[in-house]
């Protein structure tokens, strides 16, 4: 029996959103397996979580606000890269250590 467990910020999903999430899942499952019959023992777990257990980059979640900051981010630290690194260890040694 496959579970497939979903966390989500709370409130971002309407119960409709969530019913339609449930359902595409559950058919990705079946697709996967092969047969039909296999529908009846996926289950689909979401869990909504109150936005003060959520973090990015350290910082707490502040919903929209907080993704564009940090896609920002990503793209400056993406930015300051010397030549473009295929290991870890090249990574470490290109990109500058940010305080």
């Amino acid at each position: 029996m496959p579970f497939v467990n979903v966390k989500l910020v709370d409130g971002v999903f309407t119960p409709e959103e969530k019913h339609a999430m449930a359902k595409a899942l559950t058919d990705v499952m079946v697709q996967f397996e092969g047969s039909e019959a296999f529908r009846e023992v996926v289950w689909v777990l979401i869990e909504e979580l109150h936005t003060d257990g959520w973090h990015i980059g350290g910082r707490p979640f502040e919903g929209p606000k907080s993704l564009m900051d940090t896609l920002g981010k990503s793209k400056a630290i993406y930015e300051t890269i010397n030549g473009r690194p295929t290991s870890r260890s090249e990574l470490a040694a290109a990109a500058p250590v940010r305080a």
